[in-house]
């Protein structure tokens, strides 16, 4: 039997073979029962991808939950929402109070007794007779519109007809007005309001069974002379091998769900489980140099959303890591550098800046699966580990062989919680359905090549785009048409909200 070539293209393997002497002559060029004998073996080479599967290790350290399905109901919950944008604009009526219009998502946020804060549009004084420039308008839901689901609001400090009126009048508040939800305001015996009513949607998550097994003759096992590879470090090379590709399938796998008819036990289900590439609901699509600004976009980016987490671990593909290696931080002493041992054992880089510190290390799996220019930013306390099986590991003879079988089985899952978690994607492929694409963006001009819905981080000022339109800030391109037919782009200021299904 001729063994199969690795990675490196030594053939060194016998894929699914037991542990006999033959097959292991085999595997060894061929040496006979009766010379079973080899020089002296580094034990060393087998350990050197002990770190070579991170996203598992950092699956093990993850929140575990015992779960009694090998199906979940995952529930990837997110902050609560803090802004509303006005889908209508409000035109002023003079009256006491109006309907204020939102996407059908949006119409049930703002109960009865909330009120909102009106940014950009400005408050008059008490007096109700001088605008307060700076100010901002505040409103306080009345009721809900039964005819449209929409809020009927008043204003708290709009303008009046006069110092004694006791309502103020709304101003014109124009489509795509951002609104800030604040507390609830209650009258003075009051002490009954809307329930708050959150109904997440949950994803199903599959929960994969792997399992390794070692098959050992007896007559291997009793050979006293040395032998070109021990039981032990078979062993470990075996359990190595199965971490790796399971580590492959933590990142790339795909979920699914069949059955199959299997001898003597009938119909059997079989879970493949979803890997976390597939689960990210932010990208951030870059494949130019990257620079500090672009670092410091992607720290604020990941530490100032609706969910923050503790702490930020990036784990890169080479060339990433490599691009990262090479930003000139010489004219930012503000950032610090410096490698050390974090909680989890391992020894990384650690960018530190304003908003949070981001851990690097280098991921090798991202590279076997062709995503060396992509990497992983993961909010550690912000995973959840589903275990329907214990890992756990065996011995059994095999029937009618002179050969013990030993193996380990396991049933889980790894899953993303919250929205805090950004993936890098440095290849050049497109965003995935459903997840928010982000790019970064560093010139004065607007860009071309834009497509509907495109969201643009900005690393400098970019009047192209809009006046307004700041370092630091987001902006969301939508395609429109003009009066001439003519397709345009629409810019708007991206609040980032991600919306979690």
């Amino acid at each position: 039997m001729k063994p199969t070539k690795g990675n490196s293209g030594v053939g060194a393997h016998l894929p699914g073979q037991p542990a006999t002497v033959s097959a292991a002559a085999a595997a060894t060029g061929g040496i006979g029962s009766g010379s079973f004998i080899e020089a002296e073996i580094d034990e060393e080479l087998f350990k050197f991808n002990s770190d070579d599967t991170p996203l598992m290790n950092l699956m093990l350290r993850a929140k575990r939950v015992k779960v009694n399905s090998p199906e979940v109901d995952h529930y990837m919950i997110d902050e609560p929402r803090h802004t509303l944008k006005v889908s209508e604009t409000l035109e002023e009526t003079g009256g006491m109070q109006t309907v204020l219009h939102f996407d059908i998502a949006d119409q049930n946020i703002a109960r009865p007794h909330t009120t909102l804060l009106v940014k950009g549009i400005d408050g008059y004084d008490a007096t109700g007779q001088y605008l307060t420039v700076g100010k901002s308008l505040m409103l306080f839901v009345v009721a809900i519109d039964s005819g449209t689901n929409c809020p009927i609001v008043r204003a708290v400090n709009g303008r009046k007809n006069a110092p004694e009126d006791e309502f103020s009048i709304i101003p014109r508040i124009p489509a795509g007005t951002e609104v800030v939800i604040l507390a609830n305001s209650l009258y003075e015996t009051q002490k009954e309001v809307d329930p708050e009513l959150i109904v997440p949607q949950p994803t199903r998550v599959y929960l994969q069974k792997r399992g390794m097994n070692q098959v050992v003759s007896d007559y291997f096992d009793s050979q006293k002379k040395r032998v070109p590879f021990s039981k032990a470090v078979i062993a470990e090379q075996a359990i190595s091998n199965f971490k790796v590709r399971g580590n492959r399938t933590l990142w790339a796998g795909r979920a699914g769900k069949f059955r199959m008819n299997v001898d003597k036990m009938g119909m059997q289900t079989v879970y493949c489980t979803e890997g976390l590439r597939w689960q990210f609901k932010r990208e951030v699509q870059h494949s130019k140099r990257w620079t500090v600004g672009d670092m410091i976009g992607l720290a604020k980016m990941f530490f100032t959303g609706e969910d923050v987490p503790k702490s930020a671990l990036l784990l890169a593909g080479k060339n990433l890591l490599e691009e990262i290696q090479r930003i000139d931080f010489s004219k930012h002493p503000e950032i610090q550098i410096s490698t050390r041992t974090n909680a989890l054992g391992w020894s990384v880089t650690s960018y530190h800046t304003v908003f949070g510190d981001i851990e690097i290390k280098r991921e090798p799996t991202l590279d076997r699966l062709g995503w060396s220019n992509s990497g992983a930013l993961i909010g550690e306390n912000r995973l959840v580990h589903y275990v329907y099986s214990a890992e756990h590991s065996f011995s059994d003879r095999v029937e009618g062989e002179e050969a013990t079988r030993n193996g380990i089985l396991i049933w889980d899952a790894l899953a993303l919680k919250g929205s805090c978690h950004i993936w890098i994607e440095g290849e050049g492929s497109p965003a995935l359905d459903g997840a928010v694409a982000i790019r970064m963006w560093d010139s004065e001009e607007a860009p071309e090549d834009t497509y509907d819905g495109a969201v643009y981080y900005l690393t400098s000022d970019c009047p192209g785009i809009s006046e307004r339109a700041r370092t630091g800030q987001m902006w969301q391109v939508s395609k429109q048409e003009n009066e001439a037919s003519e397709e345009i782009d629409v810019w708007t200021l991206y609040t980032g909200e991600v919306e979690l299904r």
